[in-house]
């Protein structure tokens, strides 16, 4: 393959496997859709004593409409990214800065990154209003006020602005001036940056949107610590998060990294599970530190990182990495920007296709944990939970088994019920 012929290879490629993952993608969001409809009408036998046909019908009417949202995005993330892309966008977008800041260099670069991200957010928005504020609302789900939503929506911008712009100059900084292995040393600050973000957002980042009480039932923070205790698990405090003001979803999780773990329960899971429940739930996240699935995740995501930022590094000094993609590269000023938002826009294009091992391998840690729960808790408290979830959750007890397959990261409820015999 001559040099010349590389850009138009790629084009062809890009375009090929974009239209390859549309198609695989639409049809699988209409086996789910077709899947759900055809079983709205009765409760599934195993879960007949334990969930109502509302609210079966419920979590089949919110599956539904979440997936026929998810054809309109779709179709509209598939048109953006073809106008960033081939049709030219990103191009545009940098002749543009190029021109009016008289030449590039750093600040023309960081513009460039910010643009962008300002440009796909406001694209991203109706989309983002009409989840929030239509399909959860008439679906009982949003708790949010529309000030809320703009005070969150300042925050963050305002987060992301402090935390994200000091990493990508120095990142751009490390591009222009490590030379050749520039990607290694990039890819060592990217992971320093990530585990400091482990460690200071449950103490820093996430009371600016919520607030986190000490958990002040003392029945159930026996119970906790004592679970806790058994399991040599040790966290820095046991919280609640007030996570009825935006939302009537329930959850509850571990958040931090090292010495400054901690365990938050929503309030909204607190109100609708009993002593019991909240145990097993709890163990089951438990279970997850247990069989180490917290440091397979991070050594997983260091060692993509390390291959992406590896690629990355090749990619940015070959041409028809830009023209094959759309782009005319600078010839007197620096492409570090370019080729940073080019790679981001066109690696889930090609690794779509591997999603489906990902998944896997977390409704395999899934099952683990629950595992792990039943053996230390019970399991039917542990199932009544999941039940209480699904339910208030409105998931939907009858996904497409190949829906399931490629995208869900939990297995489906009657599969994680008849591993743990229930």
């Amino acid at each position: 393959m001559t040099s010349s012929s590389l850009p138009f290879s790629l084009t062809l490629a890009f375009g090929a496997v974009l239209l390859l993952g549309l198609a695989v993608k639409f049809w699988l969001a209409t086996r789910q859709i077709r899947h759900v409809a055809l079983n709205r009408y009765s409760v599934p036998v195993a879960f007949a004593s334990n969930i109502t046909l509302a609210a079966h019908q419920k979590a089949a009417d919110y599956t539904i409409s979440k997936a026929r949202l998810g054809l309109i995005e779709m179709a509209l993330s598939t048109a953006v990214l073809l106008a960033w892309t081939l049709l030219g966008g990103l191009s545009l977008l940098n002749a543009a800065l190029l021109q009016w800041m008289g030449g590039g260099g750093m600040w023309q670069q960081i513009a460039l990154l910010g643009a962008f991200m300002l440009i796909s957010s406001l694209i991203d928005l109706p989309m983002t209003l009409y989840q929030t504020f239509v399909l959860e609302e008439r679906f009982g789900f949003n708790k949010m006020t529309l000030k809320l939503w703009l005070i969150d929506l300042v925050k963050s911008s305002l987060v992301g602005l402090l935390i994200g712009l000091p990493i990508v100059a120095l990142i751009l900084w490390v591009m222009g001036a490590a030379g050749a292995g520039w990607w290694l040393w990039a890819w060592g600050l990217w992971m320093g940056f990530n585990l400091l973000l482990l460690m200071i957002y449950p103490s820093f980042i996430a009371p600016m949107f919520n607030k986190f009480q000490p958990l002040e039932d003392e029945g159930l923070k026996i119970r906790v610590t004592a679970l806790m205790q058994r399991c040599g698990f040790a966290a820095k405090g046991l919280f609640v998060m007030d996570g009825s003001k935006r939302s009537a979803h329930a959850n509850a999780y571990f958040t931090g990294f090292g010495a400054a773990k901690r365990v938050v329960f929503y309030d909204t899971l607190l109100a609708k599970l009993s002593a019991g429940e909240v145990d097993a739930v709890l163990a089951h996240e438990l279970g997850h530190f247990k069989h180490k699935h917290i440091i397979q995740r991070i050594v997983s995501m260091f060692a993509m990182s390390l291959l992406g930022f590896a690629l990355l590094g090749w990619l940015a000094t070959q041409a028809w990495f830009y023209t094959g993609l759309g782009v005319n590269p600078n010839l007197d000023a620096p492409n570090d920007a370019l080729a940073l938002l080019l790679f981001m826009l066109s690696v889930p294009v090609f690794s779509f296709f591997i999603s489906p091992l990902f998944a896997q391998i977390s409704r395999k840690h899934e099952f683990e944990a629950d595992a792990y729960a039943v053996a230390q808790t019970s399991g039917a408290d542990l199932s009544t939970a999941l039940l209480k979830l699904y339910e208030d959750n409105a998931s939907t007890l009858t996904p497409d088994p190949v829906y399931v397959k490629f995208y869900y990261s939990h297995p489906a409820a009657s599969e994680r019920l008849l591993r743990m015999g229930t």
